[in-house]
């Protein structure tokens, strides 16, 4: 078995402000990316098709240039044109905002049918259905947020350290969002359940070092290190299965695995950054600074 060695940092050379500078300007960027989606196309993200409403073609690839004859078949654009090559199809989906989801089905099917392409399967979501599933997704992922918000300051109740744990989670959350945006990734119910698993991550890892820090004998430093040799390795090997589980999904092309592991590779990665960066600058402030002895 491969053991991971994790590195011993040596914090006193680094001030709080460098430590914290660089998770603050990541999720400065992070936000400034989601604004600037939000600003374009009047969301803070890709989002798919139960969450816009449309349709979504399931067409056969039978190896005649199948995905030339799509771009030409119908008389809209495609919101996006997919492979999946283990089920040989291709799957493309079209936005309906104001539109009667079944009138449009109907309409892309026939052309589908004139161009000569088999479509296997239709789905359909009309706009209402999709705009009452977006707001239970956010509602879910804001009372998931809530929830750990409130169960930390319980656990800890002690301002500083709470926020600590607070503050990684969001920055964990956003900055998956905007990576989400940069490589074109939707948000979906799948890539929703990503996000709440970041949230689970984040927690674990950041209430790992503040026990270690707060609630256990030893130097603050000592504490941190102890803290990191558990923390990095198994967020480390968490990274290495979601990074091994997205590139297999991308072979077979299975989308959602493939979202998802990246998803969870990025929020991992952020996590260390800001669990030993961020939180790390925070606690130590508090033990040395903001706690009047």
């Amino acid at each position: 078995m491969v053991a991971i060695e994790v590195p011993e940092i040596n914090y006193t050379e680094y001030s709080n402000r460098q430590l914290v500078a660089v998770p603050l300007a990541v999720l400065v960027l992070a936000l400034a990316i989601i604004g600037g989606w939000y600003l374009v196309t009047g969301a803070p993200a890709n989002l798919g098709l139960e969450f816009t409403g449309g349709v979504e073609l399931r067409i056969a690839d039978d190896g005649d240039d199948v995905e030339q004859q799509i771009e030409t078949a119908f008389d809209r654009q495609p919101d996006s044109v997919r492979s999946i090559p283990a089920d040989d199809v291709y799957v493309v989906t079209f936005r309906a905002a104001d539109e009667d989801p079944e009138g449009l089905a109907n309409d892309l099917s026939g052309q589908a049918d004139e161009a000569g392409l088999s479509t296997n399967s239709i789905d359909q979501v009309s706009p209402s259905f999709a705009a009452d599933t977006a707001r239970t997704a956010i509602f879910g992922v804001a009372l998931a947020f809530l929830g750990m918000s409130v169960l930390v300051f319980a656990l800890f109740r002690t301002f500083v350290p709470s926020l600590a744990v607070v503050a990684s989670a969001f920055s964990d959350l956003v900055v998956p969002i905007a990576v989400m945006n940069l490589l074109g990734i939707q948000m979906t119910l799948g890539t929703i359940a990503a996000l709440l698993m970041i949230i689970g991550y984040s927690v674990d890892s950041d209430i790992l070092l503040n026990n270690s820090v707060l609630r256990r004998t030893g130097d603050f430093y000592e504490s941190v290190s102890r803290a990191m040799r558990t923390g990095v390795t198994m967020t480390l090997t968490s990274m290495a299965a979601m990074i091994v589980m997205a590139i297999v999904a991308t072979v077979f092309g299975v989308d959602l695995l493939r979202n998802i592991g990246i998803i969870l590779a990025v929020g991992l990665c952020a996590d260390l950054m800001n669990t030993y960066l961020l939180n790390v600058s925070l606690l130590r402030w508090y033990k040395f600074e903001g706690v009047k002895r």
